[in-house]
């Protein structure tokens, strides 16, 4: 007996690579809600419930690499990071790309879309981030409605009613089989026996028949069924007993006027792929929203801490002159009055310290929740939020004509997409709405065929009947031998046709309507990009008001300090100093928060955040941060003392 050879190892890493390609196929297959599952070789697969997969809550793991001695340490980098895995504004918007897909399932089998929601998710509290345009609906049913793309700027856009669903009736392409099977006992007394010989005729049917039924994308319906039924019965006039009565029709049916082509009956195959980019538009700019958000919070939270620190100072500047005018008091050269100033102005400088520092632990908050999905590790939920980069204030300003800015814009403005996107599904609704005019025409043929079997009634009393004796296969031989067939037209006008005239007017007028939105849009992305610019030109000039307000600020006290110290000044006056350099400061922070956030602003309406950033939408749509995003123009913390509001530092 020969022994079997082992095989290769070459064959063995071939087939198992196979398997494991098979196997991660099949894993991608269930993802893809977009197509349907294979049909074989598990034939009752389309009928079980698809695997989908639970939400996951959990943080990323960038938040436990990030904390450290219950501080979190944040760049902007990391912050921005960190909400693409975690903020649930993106994980809830996330779920709109595959429910896009079912639409796309469900529209290749001829039904209606249900339309995807792809409104801005606005849940995660505190950034106002002030993205522009929104969105309603994508899509829409028939007979349902859906939402142009929204607005740009203040007050324009809007959710609008379409009627995206008009059209003539479309088939189904699913292939629909239907079979029944059944079995009936009837037992019939008989007024005479003239026909059946019998006073009480009984009768045993059994039945087996089949439709196969399949609409096709060109307006065509194909229709076969298949009877069959056998019957036995105890009347001596039946010359058969059993009696098999085997039968076929083939109905094809094709649309000439009203659903003829492609266009109508793909219609909604045609908006549920559009649709699907107008979700994936959509998500974009969720991740805009999102992001710039992050980023006004991250300056929010800088501007915090700077806010804390100018407060400090400023507590212990009052501090000092407390302490200066109680000495000058014991020693005689000032009124006891001058001590009670100061501990005034150091009992403000406490409440402005303590509110700082109350809004500090607020921004703190607001920026964990953003980043996280949950806080339930006390840990986490404990720690201080430390950002670790600073505003920076570039030496010159980039000067790019503003025309290129709103070219730009146009060219890379989500709403804008989604609202083209938009328009030609709105083009597609009109042509179906204009099909729907005409008159219902359809050739209708049918061919068929019947057969009659069976064994001879031994109670039989007459001739002998001229039909083939046999059973079943007998009787299927014989089906083409007594042919049906039929060709003809079907003609259906409906009197006035007012219902179809009413929504072909209106597809016309809604597509007109949204060729106006368009352009408003892109009128209103102008005035944007200006507006954008125009802030940022303004909020650089107010930090730079800023510096030299602080400086002079804080020049003024030296003074008013010094001639406190040489006995030619009053506490008034450096109170008074102190109050405007703590302003001068606050108005410092707020400027550089007003301008990085304008800095923040441009990239929005330009719609250049992503690309800026260098954030993956491939990243984004999975969750997962393979590349962290790099902002641009960030100081380090290390590099702080450079920078003109950085705590001690000087201009």
């Amino acid at each position: 007996m020969r022994s079997v050879p082992a095989p290769r190892p070459t064959a063995v890493v071939l087939t198992l690579t196979v398997l494991l390609w098979l196997a991660g196929a099949a894993v991608a297959q269930q993802q893809d809600y977009s197509r349907s599952v294979p049909i074989f070789p598990n034939v009752f697969r389309p009928y079980a419930a698809r695997p989908v997969p639970e939400p996951n809550l959990a943080n990323s793991g960038r938040v436990a690499s990030l904390l450290h001695e219950g501080r979190l340490t944040l760049s902007l980098n990391d912050a921005i990071a960190l909400a693409l895995e975690n903020n649930l504004d993106l994980v809830i918007a996330r779920y709109n790309l595959p429910i896009a897909d079912t639409d796309i399932l469900r529209t290749q089998s001829g039904a209606a879309t249900r339309g995807v929601n792809t409104g801005l998710v606005q849940g995660t509290p505190g950034g106002g981030a002030g993205v522009i345009g929104n969105t309603g609906a994508a899509g829409g049913g028939a007979g349902g409605t859906s939402a142009a793309a929204g607005g740009a700027g203040a007050g324009i856009g809007g959710i609008v009613a379409s009627t995206l669903g008009v059209g003539p009736a479309i088939d189904s392409f699913d292939p629909i089989a239907t079979a029944s099977f059944g079995l009936q006992h009837t037992n019939t007394p008989q007024s005479n026996t003239v026909f059946t010989g019998v006073p009480s005729l009984q009768q045993n049917t059994g039945s087996i028949n089949f439709t196969y039924s399949q609409g096709f994308p060109t307006g065509t319906l194909l229709n076969l069924t298949f009877n069959n039924n056998r019957v036995t019965s105890n009347s001596v006039r039946t010359s058969l007993v059993p009696q098999l009565n085997a039968n076929y029709l083939i109905q094809v049916r094709q649309h000439l006027l009203q659903g003829l082509g492609f266009a109508p009956n793909k219609r909604f195959i045609l908006i549920a792929r559009n649709n699907r980019e107008i979700v994936d538009v959509a998500f974009r700019q969720q991740v805009i929203f999102t992001v710039t958000q992050i980023e006004n919070l991250y300056w929010n939270l800088v501007s915090s801490y700077e806010d804390v620190t100018a407060k400090e100072r400023a507590l212990k500047l009052a501090q000092q002159l407390e302490d200066n005018n109680r000495r000058q008091v014991e020693a005689g050269t000032m009124a006891p009055i001058e001590v009670i100033n100061a501990q005034a102005q150091v009992a403000a400088s406490q409440q402005d310290l303590i509110v700082a520092q109350t809004n500090l632990q607020l921004q703190q908050s607001l920026m964990k929740n953003a980043i996280t999905k949950r806080q339930s590790d006390p840990a986490l939920a404990a720690a201080v939020v430390v950002p670790t980069d600073r505003m920076q204030l570039p030496a010159n300003e980039p000067v790019v004509p503003i025309q290129d800015l709103v070219q730009e814009a146009l060219a890379k403005r989500p709403e804008l997409a989604q609202a083209r996107i938009d328009l030609t599904n709105r083009r597609l609704s009109k042509q179906s709405a204009h099909n729907a005019l005409l008159p219902a025409l359809d050739l209708v043929a049918n061919y068929g065929g019947a057969a009659l079997a069976g064994q001879l009634n031994p109670a039989f009393v007459g001739p002998i009947p001229a039909v083939p004796l046999g059973g079943w296969s007998d009787a299927m031989g014989l089906l083409n031998d007594h042919p049906t067939y039929f060709v003809g037209l079907t003609l259906t006008i409906p009197i006035k046709n007012r219902a179809a005239q009413a929504d072909e007017v209106r597809s016309v007028l809604e597509y007109q309507q949204a060729e106006v939105r368009l352009q408003e849009l892109q009128n209103g992305v102008a005035i944007d990009v200006r507006n954008a610019q125009y802030a940022v030109v303004q909020n650089r000039s107010r930090v730079e008001a800023a510096l030299k307000g602080r400086e002079y600020a804080a020049q003024s006290l030296d003074a008013e300090q010094k001639k406190l110290a040489e006995g030619i000044g009053t506490t008034f006056n450096v109170l008074q100093a102190m109050t405007n350099l703590a302003t001068a400061e606050s108005n410092l922070v707020g400027a550089m928060a007003a301008y990085e956030q304008s800095r923040v602003q441009l990239d929005v309406v330009t719609g250049r955040t992503l690309e800026s950033l260098g954030i993956s939408m491939g990243d984004a749509e999975s969750g997962r941060v393979t590349r962290l995003p790099q902002v641009p123009g960030v100081v380090p913390s290390e590099k702080a003392i450079e920078h003109p509001i950085a705590p001690g530092g000087q201009p």
